[in-house]
């Protein structure tokens, strides 16, 4: 795959705490260089991002319920509101981890409902991390499923804060029970161009990743 093909595929991620503004920035600049797919950054950049791009090919992304997906639905709506009005057009949203391990689907698909609705209700597009590190198989297709049901755009492998991140095997496990027609995100781990083929290969539309640049400089041109 050629490095402009892989480009807009690539979430050019910035979600570490310590994040700067100064750091956000040079994330924009890297963004409308290589024309990635979008910038994805904390709630409180959303506004930086949105001026730092306007009137370029890169989307504002931005998180809800991030890292644990252990807030209230209410909570998760309003923050994807306010991702959105302030200049977001696509959320990655967590799911209620725990909530699913315990059974309790409709919980998690009601969740994901009232999130997907506030989000294509304001035109952005939801993207549903369902941690997949922390799931077993049968877990991991109750979670896509309730994701698909939910009407949410994308399933989306992993935070990147959990104790591991994309594989091969999940994104295909992901896309066998999403079918063809919804986005599959492979996101966390991502560190090379081989790996990054690998998971488009394996069914990955889009992939969540911080070293995008090293990437690209990898990809033939």
């Amino acid at each position: 795959m050629r490095r402009n093909e892989l480009a807009r595929l690539i979430d050019h991620t910035l979600l570490k705490p310590e994040a700067t503004p100064e750091e956000v920035e040079r994330l924009c600049q890297e963004a409308r260089a290589y024309h990635f797919a979008s910038v994805c950054v904390n709630p409180i950049f959303v506004p930086l991002a949105a001026q730092q791009l306007a009137g370029s090919d890169v989307a504002v992304c931005s998180v809800v319920g991030f890292p644990l997906g252990a807030t209230s639905t209410a909570m998760k709506v309003c923050e994807a509101e306010l991702a959105v009005a302030k200049g977001a057009t696509e959320i990655d949203m967590v799911i209620a981890v725990g909530m699913l391990k315990a059974g309790r689907v409709d919980h998690v698909r009601e969740d994901i409902t009232a999130v997907a609705a506030a989000c294509h209700a304001q035109g952005a597009l939801l993207k549903v991390i369902i941690e997949a590190v922390l799931l077993t198989d049968a877990e991991k297709v109750a979670a896509c499923e309730a994701c698909k049901a939910a009407g949410a755009d994308f399933v989306k492998t992993s935070t990147g804060f959990a104790k591991g991140g994309a594989t091969v095997e999940d994104v295909a496990l992901m896309r066998r029970t999403v079918g063809p027609a919804m986005g599959v995100k492979a996101a966390g781990g991502i560190h090379n161009y081989a790996g990054a083929i690998a998971l488009v290969e394996a069914g990955a539309t889009r992939l969540g990743a911080s070293r995008g640049v090293a990437i690209l400089e990898e990809a033939p041109e």
